[in-house]
């Protein structure tokens, strides 16, 4: 049998090497610090599904740190999210993505456009001049908020048939959908569609109202960063 060394393994051998030294003592809870930050987009894809594997099998609890939002979706049961030291959001990642508490969460995991409106009244948002309705309620009338559209939640149609019309500015083929920025009412709304609409087309916005988010706007920078601990 041929014996190797650590340094004379690859950056995904030695990565494991390590992980099988974390286990072999069977630890109650395993902490991983950005553990596959260094190694490629395809090995860290095979190294998360073998992390997977792992905790599903030995029933160990992985405290898992990362920067990677896609990584912290994929790898979690319960995802905390924190800023400067303060827990923003903590769920599932379904929950922390469909709903986050904030505009902070909604940024950081996965991206979004976040526009200033005002609240009207309940469940009718004012953005960018144009009413859109929504279901939230409770947050006052005609209070300034931030509001939160996934870019794969904006649709475009016709330009007489949104809420709001815009043109396309910008396209990228992403593989499994197009990218394209739609500069509407001063904004640049990003968009991601199977669709095609070329750069240069008149467009329509229209966002269903389960699929806007309301955040209460913070009034500094310490209380974005105070979050739900406030």
């Amino acid at each position: 049998m041929k014996i190797r060394i650590p340094d004379s393994l690859s950056g995904g051998q030695q990565q494991r090497v390590a992980i099988a030294r974390a286990i072999v003592n069977e630890p109650r809870l395993l902490l991983l610090d950005e553990p596959l930050g260094a190694l490629d987009l395809k090995l860290r894809q095979d190294m998360q599904y073998e992390l997977i594997r792992l905790k599903n099998e030995l029933g160990i609890t992985f405290i898992y740190v990362t920067h990677d939002q896609e990584e912290a979706l994929t790898m979690s049961d319960t995802i905390v999210v924190m800023n400067q030291g303060y827990i923003q959001q903590m769920g599932s990642p379904e929950d922390i993505y469909n709903e986050p508490q904030n505009a902070f969460v909604a940024d950081f995991i996965g991206e979004s456009n976040i526009i200033p409106g005002i609240m009207l009244e309940d469940k009718l948002v004012e953005i960018l001049g144009a009413k859109f309705p929504c279901v939230d309620t409770g947050f006052g009338r005609n209070k300034p908020v931030d509001v939160v559209i996934r870019p794969e939640d904006v649709d475009l149609l016709a330009p007489e048939e949104g809420i709001i019309q815009g043109v396309v500015s910008h396209l990228i083929f992403k593989g499994v959908h197009y990218e394209m920025e739609v500069q509407a009412n001063g904004f640049e709304w990003l968009v991601h569609s199977t669709d095609l609409f070329p750069v240069g087309q008149q467009v329509g916005i229209h966002v269903d109202p389960f699929d806007i988010q309301i955040m209460n706007k913070p009034e500094s920078e310490d209380e974005e960063a105070l979050g739900v601990n406030e």
